[in-house]
């Protein structure tokens, strides 16, 4: 047994298969890719990894089946169910970012490969699937998991890939509010787990909570919107991104290239890092130096705010053309289950009344419910009058940002 230690979770135990796993290059690669990408740029501390993430989200998963197991021990068939539940659950999260690459989001834009078409590829290699095999568990298992495809298990796929209560979700918040620094990220972990229920709806195991974690999910739920709106849309992240998509573009002329799996594991954040040290490019300079290329000039946090967004765009664009650019960030808050559209709830939630949706039991969540927006608007310093083009913002009636 190995113990590793984690400022979130204290101690993380591993059998030796597990370690194993954890000793294979591709996961091993992890240590390299930060978890917040350029997130640093803005958040100093912002400077853990998709490796430390991945162990987390182990932790957080595993305590969620060990209360599963103590208060609806029924949804397990046997003790030999738990176990091989158990095992699957633990690989698949550590395993559950492995496809990511350099700098995720950006590397995925200019490249044009999803991750999840990568960690297809990465179990299917020889390493990956020998390992998984010691600990007796199936590449394809894990894969249904991780993409979110048709399994055995719908309760684990809602812990690996959920819209809802994944512990992907469980881990990341909590890890990225204690290094970034932000205490909107916190929410109470403790008695979120602990009420934790699979229930049965129309024949299908279903994760769910019990009456008592209802103020608990809320706080998930708000935890989730304060880290979306303080750190992951933060404007000096927003737009350091966009210069290294162009970065990347310099050094990834042919995104084919990459296009084999062993190629793509080349790369990683520090790769990427001392290729940019070595271009002159402005976009690497920019990256390199921490030197922002654009100024925040308006945000627009809010859905009424559209038609204000819309003329302020058009009045940048008019006078500056592409030197004034838009960011538009959306996300569905407490989302829906995967393919939504239908009248399937967001989490069910176990009353006194019997069990029903999430929105019901909570006048929180159900106004929170649906897409929350951020939009920015940006100029090239380079070229544009900053002073200026904020007081053209004021004059077509949206509001003036800093930077």
């Amino acid at each position: 047994m190995k113990r590793i230690f984690d400022p979130i979770h204290h101690f993380i135990e591993l059998d030796a298969g597990e370690v194993a796993l954890l000793n294979v290059a591709p996961v091993q690669r992890m240590r390299r890719l930060r978890q917040l990408g350029l997130a640093y740029l803005a958040f100093p501390a912002a400077e853990h990894s998709r490796f430390s993430h991945a162990l987390g989200a182990l932790a957080a998963g595993d305590r969620v089946l060990e209360a599963l197991s103590r208060h609806d021990p029924d949804y397990f068939s046997s003790a030999d169910d738990l176990r091989v539940q158990r095992r699957l659950l633990r690989a698949s999260l550590l395993l559950h970012d492995v496809g990511h690459g350099p700098f995720s989001h950006a590397c995925e834009a200019v490249l044009g490969t999803p991750h999840e078409a990568r960690t297809a590829a990465i179990l299917a290699l020889p390493e990956m699937t020998a390992a998984l095999d010691r600990i007796g568990v199936a590449p394809s298992d894990v894969l249904a998991l991780v993409t979110g495809g048709d399994t055995r298990y719908p309760v684990l796929r809602e812990l690996v890939s959920g819209p809802n209560l994944d512990a992907d979700r469980m881990d990341y918040l909590l890890r990225d509010s204690y290094f970034t620094g932000v205490a909107g990220g916190r929410y109470d972990v403790d008695q979120l787990i602990a009420s934790l229920r699979a229930f049965d709806v129309r024949g299908t195991p279903a994760l769910g909570v019990d009456a008592r974690g209802v103020v608990a999910l809320e706080s998930f739920v708000l935890a989730r919107y304060m880290m979306f709106s303080t750190v992951y849309f933060h404007h000096t992240t927003r737009q350091f991104e966009r210069i290294l998509q162009r970065a990347l573009a310099e050094i990834w002329p042919d995104p084919q290239a990459l296009a084999p799996i062993e190629a793509f594991l080349e790369w990683d954040d520090f790769r990427v890092i001392e290729a940019l040290r070595t271009s002159d490019t402005p976009s690497a300079r920019a990256i390199r130096n921490r030197t922002p290329l654009y100024a925040l000039v308006a945000a627009f946090n809010a859905e009424r705010d559209l038609a204000a967004f819309d003329a302020t765009y058009r009045a940048l664009v008019e006078r500056y053309g592409d030197a004034a650019w838009a960011d538009e960030q959306e996300q569905l808050m407490h989302r829906l289950p995967l393919g939504a559209g239908d009248a399937k709830p967001t989490v069910h939630v176990r009353t006194h009344l019997g069990t029903v949706d999430a929105r019901e039991a909570s006048d929180l969540i159900r106004r929170l419910t649906g897409k929350s927006h951020w939009r920015k608007l940006f100029v090239e310093r380079a070229r544009v009058d900053v002073a200026e083009a904020r007081a053209l913002v004021r004059s077509a009636g949206g509001r003036g940002g800093r930077s």
